[in-house]
């Protein structure tokens, strides 16, 4: 099998040197168009560079606080996901718990744990980052973080959440971790954290979880 084609002098990168990296452009207006009860929709005009000189342009773009993400794994390998309908796709999707960072100061771990206790009574011993993403970054600013939870044991029955809406019903499961890539791979799952989590927490494993990152990790938007 042939490479890139000469002409197109397409550089090589090392794997090492890739990394994103934050860029500050110049906004010269901001309005809020779109109050909602989670997010909100900024019209931004921001100066991009351009062959003449820098170049205004329009942007709407979601404000999102940022969510988390938690894929319980037990001792025999297997990982919880839960039935949740989801009303802009008009399906129910299988899906690791989450939640959005809504709560005024709350660290990103503390939610994790947080939503970890409220939509699968669990808690767990051990917590390490498994993998960053910025969901639909060309019109959102959501920030995301799949936190890898192990140890796992269950919530007191005086303790447990009392879950409402959306999560009513909330239908958990546990599934061999490799049964689950399987599944993502077939095309049989959709919910982009689900599919991140699966895939990036079954390479960790094939690498003895060496990859893993500290709890503690800065957030995504914290990159410099």
């Amino acid at each position: 099998m042939s490479g890139f084609p000469e002409e197109l002098r397409v550089p090589v990168v090392a794997g090492t040197e890739l990394q994103d990296a934050v860029v500050r452009r110049e906004v010269t207006s901001a309005e809020t168009v779109f109050h909602g009860r989670v997010w909100d929709v900024v019209r931004e005009v921001v100066q991009l560079p351009g062959e003449d000189g820098p170049t205004s342009v329009t942007r709407d773009l979601q404000r999102h606080p940022g969510a988390v993400t938690v894929l319980a794994l037990d001792s025999d390998d297997n990982v919880l996901l839960v039935q949740q309908y989801r009303h802009p796709v008009r399906r129910q999707l299988w899906e690791l718990p989450a939640g959005l960072l809504d709560v005024a100061g709350e660290p990103p771990l503390t939610a994790a744990q947080r939503e970890l206790a409220e939509e699968a009574d669990l808690r767990a011993e051990r917590w390490d980052v498994v993998a960053d993403w910025f969901n639909s970054p060309g019109g959102s600013s959501e920030a995301n973080r799949i936190y890898l939870a192990r140890g796992l044991s269950a919530v007191p029955a005086g303790q447990r959440h009392d879950r409402e809406d959306e999560e009513r019903d909330l239908v958990p499961v546990r599934v061999p971790l490799a049964e689950a890539v399987e599944a993502v791979l077939a095309g049989r799952l959709g919910n982009p954290g689900t599919v991140i989590g699966l895939l990036a927490t079954s390479a960790a494993r094939a690498a003895g979880f060496s990859t893993l990152r500290p709890a503690d990790a800065p957030w995504p938007t914290d990159l410099s």
